[in-house]
């Protein structure tokens, strides 16, 4: 199983929706909010094609979006399957 991450922050519905969405599907992610130190998100923008919206979401390093992509994932039956 691949490695989820989340690129968060404080106050961020979606980011809250993605972490519930995960959750729900019982899948372990870590999360990395990037109010909590200088450079996190660069480091997100950077590893995002420069998307500099929150959550920004990878399946170890393959860029997943938002919660919109994760959404689809879920809703098309394909989330599992692109963690494998």
């Amino acid at each position: 199983m691949k490695n989820i991450t989340v690129y968060s922050g404080p106050m961020c519905n979606f980011c809250d929706a993605a972490k519930r969405l995960l959750s729900r599907n019982n899948l372990n992610y870590n999360e990395i909010d990037i109010s909590t130190k200088e450079g996190l998100r660069d480091e997100m923008t950077k590893r995002a094609n420069g998307r500099r919206t929150i959550p920004q979401i990878f399946f170890d390093d393959y860029h997943v979006g938002g919660y919109q992509e994760l959404r689809e994932l879920e809703k098309t039956g394909k989330l599992l399957s692109s963690l494998e």
